[in-house]
């Protein structure tokens, strides 16, 4: 397995020959805070060889540069308005048309509307029809209890002189409310305040619900797995399986030759 920590490849660098699907996928992956969806989305990157495309990444990549789309995102912003659903969907269509995405990309903080998932389905037709080979979509749905979400996060602390991330129910200190390194205070985020976290949770809930509704009545490529209590590698295990049994074992012919 490898480390979930390790770094993703940067565009160009991930090598088609490397990948053991042999047709396109496009992978669409929602998870809550706290459910490992980053963790999840590495392993994936890791295993198959596909880069993973945030839009938030995406963004902030533009403001950063200060071109012509970077600073009508901080108008925007400025305003307090949300960027344009078309703005966002021409930076995916951009974004997958690179080389890179020829064996499929996995798609991170993307679609976030009913709307915005119907013109997706629209531009990887799109890019079927001008390359031959149109992706296809799963929804990968990481299925957590709010809950176990919540006792998990509000027990975490954090060293702020190494940064040292320790939890009470999980990875406690050996000694309460110090770190184990350097004898420092723990400190508690802000963020991790359970009614923080809640009302994060709910509109994760508000806004995520629609999408995984629309790709029920439109998909049937929809694989919602428990990751709640199991570790990450189980949970990614669980996926593995999952999307051999959606795509079929043979869409892993690489994959399978290793085993």
């Amino acid at each position: 397995m490898a480390n979930a920590a390790g770094a993703v490849a940067p565009v160009g660098e991930l090598s088609e020959a490397a990948t053991p699907i042999t047709t396109p996928i496009a992978i669409i992956l929602f998870g809550s805070p706290g459910s490992g969806k980053g963790t999840q989305s590495k392993y994936l990157v890791e295993w198959l060889k596909i880069p993973q495309i945030s839009t938030g990444d995406m963004l902030r990549e533009h403001i950063r540069q200060g071109d012509a789309i970077g600073l009508a995102i901080m108008d925007r912003m400025r305003a307090g308005s949300l960027v344009s659903d078309e703005l966002v969907n021409q930076l995916v269509f951009e974004r997958i048309s690179q080389p890179d995405c020829n064996r499929g990309f996995i798609l991170d903080g993307y679609p976030r509307t009913p709307t915005q998932a119907e013109e997706m389905m629209r531009l990887l037709a799109a890019r079927g029809s001008s390359t031959g080979k149109s992706p296809g979509e799963v929804v990968i749905h990481l299925v957590v209890d709010y809950n176990v979400i919540i006792t998990r996060m509000s027990g975490r602390r954090v060293c702020p002189k190494c940064g040292t991330l320790y939890n009470a129910v999980s990875r406690p200190p050996k000694v309460v409310g110090i770190c184990d390194l350097d004898g420092s205070s723990l400190t508690f985020r802000e963020d991790d305040r359970e009614d923080v976290l809640r009302e994060r949770l709910a509109q994760y809930e508000r806004q995520t619900r629609p999408l995984i509704e629309f790709f029920r009545a439109t998909s049937d490529r929809l694989i919602e797995v428990d990751a709640s209590r199991e570790t990450p590698e189980a949970v990614f295990e669980r996926i593995k399986s999952e999307l051999r049994g959606v795509l079929g074992q043979n869409q892993f012919g690489q994959d399978r030759a290793r085993a």
